[in-house]
């Protein structure tokens, strides 16, 4: 394999290398950005920062009237405990629960943060998905 190193007209050194070589190398970047991918996600899982859903999960929380119904129903949490943890009318909870009103972001945020997901979690599904 022919290697040649040289400098940039403004002295940066550079390779020039076979494109094969240079595909291998940067298959073999990307394979260990993967496995430190997978090891970070691993450590999340056993400290407990994330958790796994199976398919009966994702069905679940498809057939929840929405994702914040399904994350409070899966914490065992009453919406009437949600509210008040939240300081928001149990009213108000139900009609976010069912679709009917949108929560702005803080209390978007502050729902998450009690029921221990990220907020994205908690976002609508858009209409078709």
């Amino acid at each position: 394999m022919t290697i040649v190193r040289t400098r940039t007209p403004s002295g940066e050194a550079i390779v020039i290398l076979p494109e094969a070589e240079f595909e291998r190398l940067r298959d073999l970047a990307e394979d260990t950005l993967d496995a430190r991918a997978v090891d970070a996600s691993e450590a999340r899982l056993q400290a407990g920062a994330e958790e796994l859903m199976d398919e009966a999960d994702l069905d679940a929380l498809r057939a929840a009237p929405s994702s914040l119904t399904f994350w409070r129903e899966r914490r065992g949490m009453a919406a009437s405990a949600l509210a008040q943890a939240a300081a928001i009318e149990p009213e108000r909870l139900a009609a976010i629960e069912r679709g009917e009103r949108m929560p702005d972001a803080a209390l978007n945020v502050q729902l998450a943060k009690i029921l221990g997901v990220d907020a994205e979690d908690l976002a609508p599904e858009p209409a078709g998905a």
